[in-house]
């Protein structure tokens, strides 16, 4: 989970560069375990677009996600349950 510190920053950091609503790309790296990937893709509409990219060695897949936010509450608080997510970066 994020400290309020962290949230605080990125929400500052959002408001600065985003008018909301806006088109937000979420983007997460993790082992390309079936579980880890339904629990990010679980955070997000059906509707959502999706871009998974895996690694050479296909160690990994970096799992890009396109959505329309409402404000940059809404984006710190989707980061905020995907940082509970064991094994999955957070970019």
């Amino acid at each position: 989970m994020l400290s309020e510190e962290a949230k605080n920053r990125l929400r500052d950091r959002l408001d600065e560069v985003h008018e909301w609503p806006s088109v937000y790309m979420f983007k997460f790296v993790l082992e390309p375990s079936e579980e880890r990937l339904n629990a990010v893709l679980g955070l997000f509409p059906a509707e959502s677009e999706v871009l998974r990219r895996y690694s050479a060695g296909g160690k990994y897949v970096s799992v890009t996600i396109r959505e329309v936010m409402m404000n940059a509450d809404d984006v710190v608080a989707r980061y905020d349950v995907a940082t509970g997510i064991s094994g999955v970066i957070v970019l």
